[in-house]
């Protein structure tokens, strides 16, 4: 069996994956990702108890157990560079022998759900709300980088979308992945669900404007207004495409739910959105566990 060198696969001292610094053992079936380092500690704060910590960079992790289910919670940073890495070696900590540098003979997947913020782009979506992201339309261009994404792309939604917005032809092609049925069907009673828009940055790549201009001012209107039967866009946010391509080309089960912090059709921002995490987390937890 073919070995990973050391250039591809990068290993500490301790024979754990680089970056995040894990081994197979350390990592539950059930992963929830955050962007936010503190909402580890969130998290895990509801376990009875935590059997494993780690912190290296941004990348913190507590597994432990909530009503007899053992729980990896991480955080991920910002952005999808940082979902790159973080899928990339969630997947090789469980999947390949770390002594011998050798795939695994049988695969492992993962349930990675993600609890995060974001801003809705439709008006009726309430501020502290909640969403499910059926799709991740990826504005940032990552899943391009690897081969078989178009096995997996969702053409309607990407061919209509680049139809619908007059797409530049500068930017990268947007690709489009969908949620993990099983996770989606699991999560999705009483909440909002639509595509999410994954933007490559916070300010021009979601239409903010400070001192630099945007090259597309009418973006947010048209991601509005897009729809595909039954399907809308309905919110932006920083990571869900990366998440939803790597982990179906990986073979992982991936979900992301949302707290709605800015509503920018109607200018709103929340006030306090800590009470709708910890819904969000309650939630969450009882549905992974049950």
């Amino acid at each position: 069996m073919a070995q990973f060198p050391e250039t591809e696969l990068i290993l500490s001292s301790q024979n754990r994956v680089y970056h995040i610094n894990l081994r197979n053992e350390d990592i539950a079936d059930d992963v929830i990702v955050v962007g936010d380092q503190n909402r580890v500690a969130q998290i895990s704060g509801y376990f009875s108890k935590i059997d494993f910590k780690t912190e290296h960079r941004e990348f913190i992790t507590h597994t432990g157990t909530f009503n007899g289910k053992r729980i990896t919670v991480l955080s991920t940073g910002i952005g999808t560079d940082n979902i790159d890495i973080v899928l990339n070696e969630l997947d090789a900590a469980v999947n390949i022998n770390l002594e011998k540098r050798e795939l695994n003979p049988t695969p492992r997947k993962l349930n990675i759900i993600r609890l995060g913020t974001s801003g809705a782009l439709q008006g009726d979506i309430p501020v502290n709300g909640l969403v499910a992201s059926s799709h991740g339309i990826g504005l940032d261009g990552l899943l391009n980088f690897y081969e078989g994404w178009k096995t997996i792309n969702e053409d309607a939604i990407s061919e209509a979308f680049i139809k619908h917005t007059n797409w530049q032809k500068n930017l990268p092609y947007p690709y489009c992945v969908a949620a993990s049925n099983t996770l989606l069907n699991k999560f999705k009673d009483n909440i909002h669900v639509g595509i999410t828009a994954t933007a490559p940055g916070f300010y021009g790549p979601q239409g903010r404007q400070i001192r630099l201009r945007s090259s597309a001012p009418n973006l947010n209107e048209l991601l509005t207004d897009f729809k595909l039967d039954q399907h809308r866009i309905t919110n932006f946010e920083m990571e869900t495409s990366a998440l939803y391509g790597l982990g179906k080309l990986l073979g992982h089960e991936c979900l992301t739910i949302c707290v709605i912090i800015a509503n920018r059709v109607r200018k709103e921002f929340t006030t306090d959105y800590k009470k709708s995490v910890e819904i969000l987390i309650e939630s969450c937890l009882n549905k992974i566990s049950n």
